[in-house]
């Protein structure tokens, strides 16, 4: 039977339904305590990427152990600050901040703004001087490094929207430093997601020392050094560095340079923590592949129709005698009017109507980037602590969907 901490899913299946989202609180907070223990050797702050997974449990969970948080939007700082989390410890990132973002922000006292562009960088002291305040940043430098990724994650080639150019970077620097609201603090890199060598890490770092000492040379002097997030997990057969060889290979470049560091995992920190709990529906084999029809859909989980990311299946129980040789091969499909709409292809699993599956790995960009197409009202999410459990967030109804809609024609 499968357990997630002390709690046996098909007990949470059946209390909260399906298709539902359950994260471990005890599996999340190990690897906030790996990534911190790695660089207790060092002044660092763990800023965990609120995109990866936003829900205030998992939030609160990672403020009340000590985390800092990266944002990239208005919405991401107001659920820090509904989570208990400290505004001072937040890093704001992101290639499109409003003039709205950059106030709201000011005005909550974050800890910096990682800046991607010569006109951000313009407006960010705009608002800072109508404000009376003077705004912390870094620049976040595009270091023209392949993460060896997939490309709609790989965000440090010069070719992709994130960033300044390397080679513009010490010119934006200067600029900055001409500023009347501007404070530098920092340097700030991100080279992509689901990274799992360290090599490609320290090609960034070793470039961002070289700025780090051309700016020294020009009198500008900084405080911290970001390095982004980006470390992958394993979902099926991936074998990505360890925190702790990671943090090996880097800590005698780091400890070098005597600067505060920063780091900002979200996968990392969230995406084995979490499964989404799905029931078969109807299995429907034929001639040329055998589907099984679950009530969980691309619209709860899209990242294998997005990425063709490839996440485990697992039954809640497995069978007493079938070998899994003799087991037929299943796509696990969902009900949208989309042939793109699966969750896993070619699992060998012995199926019947109703069983209960997992999806692992579901922790990170599952239920955040889930939508309501086909008028789907999105997952309910479950936490899980020991033996106890607690609903963090209900499933939508239907009417709740369309509550903010009217027929053409009505004025009320």
């Amino acid at each position: 039977m499968l357990y997630i901490e002390d709690v046996s899913v098909s007990e949470l299946a059946e209390q909260y339904a399906t298709p539902c989202y359950v994260y471990s609180k005890q599996a999340i907070l190990n690897v906030y305590q790996d990534y911190s223990d790695s660089f207790a050797t060092i002044d660092h702050q763990i800023c965990y990427a609120v995109k990866a997974n936003s829900n205030l449990a998992v939030l609160s969970v990672l403020a009340e152990a000590g985390a800092g948080f990266d944002i990239v939007s208005r919405g991401e700082l107001m659920r820090v600050l509904a989570a208990g989390g400290a505004a001072a410890k937040v890093v704001f990132s992101g290639v499109g901040k409003t003039r709205d973002d950059i106030e709201f922000a000011l005005n909550q006292g974050i800890n910096c703004f990682n800046v991607e562009s010569v006109n951000e960088l313009i407006l960010i002291n705009e608002v800072a001087e109508q404000l009376g305040k003077f705004a912390p940043i870094s620049l976040r430098v595009n270091p023209d490094v392949d993460a060896n990724t997939h490309p709609y994650i790989s965000t440090g080639l010069k070719d992709n929207k994130f960033g300044i150019a390397h080679d513009k970077a010490v010119a934006v620097y200067s600029q900055a430093a001409t500023m009347s609201h501007i404070d530098i603090v920092g340097i700030d890199c991100h080279i992509g997601s689901q990274l799992t060598e360290v090599e490609p890490f320290i090609a960034a770092l070793d470039k961002l020392i070289e700025l780090i000492h051309k700016l020294a040379e020009l009198g500008i002097e900084l405080a911290h050094v970001d390095l982004g997030g980006g470390l992958g997990v394993r979902y099926i057969d991936e074998s990505p560095v360890t925190i702790a060889d990671f943090a090996g290979a880097l800590l005698p470049k780091l400890t070098q340079l005597n600067l505060k560091v920063f780091f900002e995992p979200g996968r990392s920190m969230v995406a084995n923590a979490g499964i989404l709990l799905t029931r078969v529906d109807i299995l429907k084999p034929t001639e040329h592949k055998n589907f099984a029809i679950v009530d969980a859909a691309m619209n709860d989980l899209i990242r294998p129709a997005l990425y063709q990311a490839e996440m485990a299946v697992i039954p809640s129980a497995l069978p007493d005698s079938v070998s899994v040789h003799d087991m037929p091969s299943w796509d696990i499909v969902g009900a949208i009017c989309e042939t793109g709409d699966f969750l896993a292809k070619e699992r060998l699993l012995s199926l019947a109507a109703n069983d209960l599956l997992a999806i692992t790995g579901a922790g990170a960009y599952g239920m955040v980037m889930s939508s309501n197409y086909n008028t789907r009202p999105r997952a309910c999410e479950v936490m899980v602590a020991g033996t106890k459990h607690q609903l963090v967030r209900k499933r939508e109804t239907v009417e709740a969907l369309y509550a903010n809609e009217m027929p053409w024609g009505n004025k009320g």
